[in-house]
């Protein structure tokens, strides 16, 4: 069945539960941590026209010849027939189209080069993107992707508005986690706080708790929380794979796109159950790669996109939804365990996310060349992420469960 026949489709899981295995050697956080992209965004900022040392310094004889040609050339009239010494015309032309190539090679390479592998680094990451301001101006409070019908998509995409889109994903999940308002609630990877807040508006007669691994989003979900008089939610910094809540804490534990960064699926999944009340629900959105088998082994060329997908955005490792429900059933504590791929739903989210920014750039105009550079970055990568997921190689799992009562 596609992605798209059975988005939104759940089913009970009945995968083995004792395999906890990662599913081949992609599964394993990421080894060397690149340190490039400070050198990158020095180089782009220095110069418009070449993005890496190497580049420049591939393309310096020919800008020599170009200056010697420049400054001992012949009159128009006879230039053409003359040439450079030694060079006839048409070895002057191909010259310009190798220096062309150059820097084209030097910029592909540079954008295909991943420059956030994860190095524990998952809290700073959004510490910088959070005090930047330009996620948050373009994707709103809720750093997830949205949900749109088949009724949007067919209107096209674009038409909807943006934002609502991923107020829409939260009521989606809500909806489908089967949770009935629970008077607890954990949100395991906060951001800032949007889906906290709304869920804190929703259920005003309950206490909601937000944890990230950013002290900036600690502090500007705090705010956004005064602003609306919300007094019901609270946010503090925390590790979700040694959190400090004691054991059945919650009625619902919620993990929107956080389990992407964990590196350690299994103990992230048993932390949150081990806080989940018996009788509570276990809801998780995340990215997921599809799940390998030995009759539909990952290529060589899947292996270099998945590498650039966890290496650019401070991903240690994916794994498949089905590799999520072995890891929950395995946990011997959760009963009805359910997956669903809401890829089709949610796919629209990575181009949307590009449109926004081209109908609305002044936020990144205004904010010089560090932010151009890593904006475009962005963009690469927002693409990427949409083919993959378009391709089959990425999948949006959903997974739920009800904790068994003790």
């Amino acid at each position: 069945m596609s992605a798209a026949s059975c988005a939104g489709v759940a089913r009970p899981f009945t995968g083995c539960p004792a395999q906890f295995r990662r599913s081949n050697s992609l599964n394993a956080p990421a080894g060397r941590v690149v340190k490039a992209r400070a050198a990158e965004e020095e180089v782009f900022a220095a110069s418009s026209t070449s993005f890496t040392v190497e580049a420049v310094q591939q393309a310096q004889p020919i800008a020599e010849i170009a200056a010697a040609q420049s400054c001992c050339a012949p009159q128009a009239d006879t230039a053409a027939a003359a040439g450079l010494p030694g060079i006839p015309p048409a070895g002057v032309t191909a010259l310009l189209v190798s220096g062309a190539l150059l820097a084209g090679y030097g910029v592909k390479k540079v954008f295909d080069t991943p420059s956030r592998a994860y190095d524990q680094n998952v809290g700073q990451e959004y510490d910088a993107w959070t005090e930047e301001g330009v996620l948050e101006y373009y994707w709103g409070e809720h750093i997830h992707l949205g949900y749109y019908t088949e009724e949007e998509r067919q209107k096209g995409y674009k038409k909807k508005n943006f934002i609502q889109a991923k107020y829409d994903f939260v009521e989606e999940m809500y909806k489908w986690s089967g949770a009935s308002s629970p008077a607890t609630i954990l949100d395991v990877g906060c951001g800032i706080g949007g889906t906290s807040r709304y869920l804190a508006a929703k259920f005003p007669q309950a206490q909601v708790q937000g944890i990230t691994l950013s002290p900036n989003q600690v502090k500007r979900g705090t705010e956004l929380a005064a602003e609306r008089g919300l007094s019901n939610v609270k946010f503090q910094v925390m590790d979700a794979l040694k959190m400090e809540f004691p054991d059945n804490s919650f009625d619902l534990v919620w993990a929107c796109e956080s389990g992407e960064h964990m590196p350690d699926k299994k103990a992230y999944v048993d932390e949150m159950v081990r806080v989940l009340k018996p009788g509570g629900t276990l809801v998780i959105a995340t990215w997921c790669q599809r799940e390998e088998t030995p009759d539909t082994p990952f290529s060589e060329s899947d292996k270099e996109r998945l590498r650039f997908l966890y290496e650019e955005w401070a991903h240690p490792y994916f794994v498949s939804k089905e590799e999520y429900g072995r890891i929950m059933e395995g946990t011997g504590h959760l009963s009805n365990v359910e997956l669903a791929d809401w890829t089709a739903p949610t796919i629209d989210s990575w181009r949307h996310s590009i449109w926004v920014g081209v109908w609305d750039p002044w936020i990144v105009v205004f904010k010089g060349p560090r932010i151009w550079y890593k904006t475009l970055r962005e963009i690469v990568t927002l693409e990427r992420m949409h083919r993959a997921f378009d391709d089959g190689l990425m999948e949006y799992g959903m997974m739920k469960a009800t904790k068994k009562a003790a």
